[in-house]
């Protein structure tokens, strides 16, 4: 079998808002953007984060149910994005200072990691862990 690399594809509300948060809050580098015909709307984005990476489009409801939707008309998540760092507490403040909100506090677990969960502005949840300290 050929390797493979799993990719997360995040839908959101605001594409642009969600472009400059993800930059600010984890050091996302944006690669490439693609807007929708109607020039308001985002059809496809690409991250690169750390060593991997991450697409992102903007809703397109006109789909119907066969569509992707954002957490915000889900009104949850499905799946939660794992980021490794060597300063949890770091990439903590940086999140949380570009705008994401606590869902579970960052602290030292009983697994040997310290580790927390955010949510995005966009419905999004984000954990984030590293060694303890």
């Amino acid at each position: 079998m050929t390797h493979m690399t799993p990719t997360p594809h995040l839908v959101v509300n605001d594409a642009e808002a969600a472009i400059k948060f993800y930059e600010k809050a984890f050091g996302a580098a944006l690669t490439a953007k693609k807007m929708a015909e109607d020039g308001k709307r985002v059809m496809h984005a690409s991250f690169n984060l750390g060593g991997g990476g991450f697409f992102l489009n903007s809703e397109f409801p006109e789909f119907g149910e066969q569509g992707s939707k954002s957490p915000t008309r889900l009104g949850g998540v499905s799946c939660t994005l794992h980021l490794e760092t060597p300063d949890a507490d770091v990439a903590w403040k940086r999140a949380l200072d570009a705008g994401a909100t606590e869902n579970m506090k960052l602290d030292n677990q009983f697994w040997g990691q310290r580790y927390g969960v955010l949510r995005d502005p966009f419905g999004h949840l984000w954990s984030i862990g590293g060694p303890v300290k």
